[in-house]
C-alpha cells in the first residue's frame, strides 16, 4: 500500500511538473527596429515574472504572421498599414484602427496597444543626389527617372504599398529595375554610391548620420504605419501577468525616441538587450 501510494505521488508530481505553464515566446521581424522592439516586449514580460523565449530576425511580416496567427510564436509588434495593405490586402480605409481590431479578433489575435509612434515608409536619397538633383517630394522622382538606381530590401518589391504601388501612384517609370538585397545593407549601399534610392523608415536612426534626405510623399501614398502589438488571446494562459505588462507599453515611444533607440544599436553598435534594459531603467 505504501508503495502504491509512493507512484501515485510520483505521477501526480510528474502530471503538474508536465503541465507547468510554457514560455512566452516573442517575435521579431529581420531589421533593427524590430528586434529592438521584441526585445522591449520581452523584457518588459520578465519583469511581470513571465519567463520567455525569444525567436529574433525571424524574417518578413508574413513569417510573423503566419507565426503568430499558428500559435509558433504569442506576441510581436506590427505596423498598421503593413497589417492593412500587406496582410489584410484592403485598400486605405478611415476607420483602420478599428477595422484592424475587429479582422485580429477573428483569428484570436489582440491588436493592441499602439507603442506611439509611426514608422511609414520613407523614400531616401544622398542629401548631395538631392541637392544636385532638386529633389524634395517623391513627385520630383520623375526629373531622374531614367537614371536612378533603386535599391530595396526584398519585400518592398513585393507589397501592394511598395514599389509597384508606388510608382502606379505616382506615375513614374523608372528605367532601371530596383537591386534587391538584405534591409540591412540598404543604407550601406546608399551612402556609398551602389544605389540612388531606398525604402527605409521614418525612425531610422542612420538618416542623419549618413547625411540622406527622405522625400516627402506629397501623394500621401503610404497609410500610418503606427507600431502596434499583436498578441495571442490566450497569452495569459502562460503567464498572468502577460497582457498587463504588454498593455503598459501603450503610448510609451515616440518617433524621436525610436529613432534614438535605432541610432544606438546600427549607429554606435550597441548591445539590443543592453540598450532595452537602459531605456526601462
Amino acid at each position: 500500500m505504501r508503495r502504491l501510494l509512493i507512484i501515485v505521488l510520483l505521477l501526480c508530481a510528474c502530471s503538474k511538473k508536465s503541465e507547468a505553464p510554457k514560455p512566452i515566446v516573442v517575435g521579431s521581424k529581420n531589421f533593427t527596429e524590430s528586434v529592438i522592439l521584441g526585445e522591449l516586449l520581452a523584457q518588459k514580460l520578465e519583469r511581470a515574472g513571465c519567463k520567455v523565449e525569444r525567436r529574433s530576425n525571424m524574417g518578413g511580416t508574413f513569417v510573423c504572421d503566419a507565426a503568430v496567427r499558428s500559435g509558433a510564436i504569442d506576441a510581436y509588434v506590427e505596423y498598421s498599414g503593413t497589417a492593412l495593405t500587406a496582410i489584410l490586402k484592403s485598400p486605405q480605409r478611415a476607420d483602420m484602427n478599428a477595422f484592424l481590431e475587429r479582422e485580429y479578433a477573428k483569428a484570436g489575435l489582440t491588436f493592441a496597444p499602439p507603442l506611439g509612434f509611426n514608422n511609414t515608409f520613407a523614400m531616401i536619397v544622398r542629401k548631395t543626389t538631392a541637392q544636385q538633383e532638386g529633389l524634395r517630394t517623391i513627385s520630383d522622382l520623375a526629373k531622374i527617372a531614367n537614371k536612378v538606381r533603386p535599391g530595396f530590401g526584398y519585400e518592398f518589391t513585393e507589397r501592394p504599398d511598395g514599389w509597384t504601388g508606388l510608382q502606379h501612384a505616382y506615375g513614374l517609370n523608372v528605367a532601371v529595375a530596383p537591386r534587391t538585397m538584405d534591409l540591412g545593407l540598404t543604407y550601406k549601399a546608399l551612402a556609398s554610391g551602389e544605389v540612388d534610392l531606398i525604402a527605409g523608415n521614418s525612425t531610422d536612426g542612420l538618416i542623419e548620420p549618413l547625411h540622406l534626405v527622405i522625400l516627402e510623399d506629397d501623394r500621401h501614398f503610404f497609410p500610418p504605419y503606427d507600431a502596434v502589438i499583436v498578441r495571442r488571446n490566450d497569452i495569459d494562459q502562460r503567464c498572468a501577468a502577460a497582457s498587463g505588462a504588454l498593455a503598459s507599453l501603450a503610448n510609451t515611444i515616440d518617433d524621436a525616441a525610436m529613432r534614438r533607440l535605432n541610432y544606438e544599436v546600427d549607429g554606435k553598435k550597441r548591445d539590443v538587450a543592453e540598450v532595452v534594459r537602459e531605456t526601462l531603467r
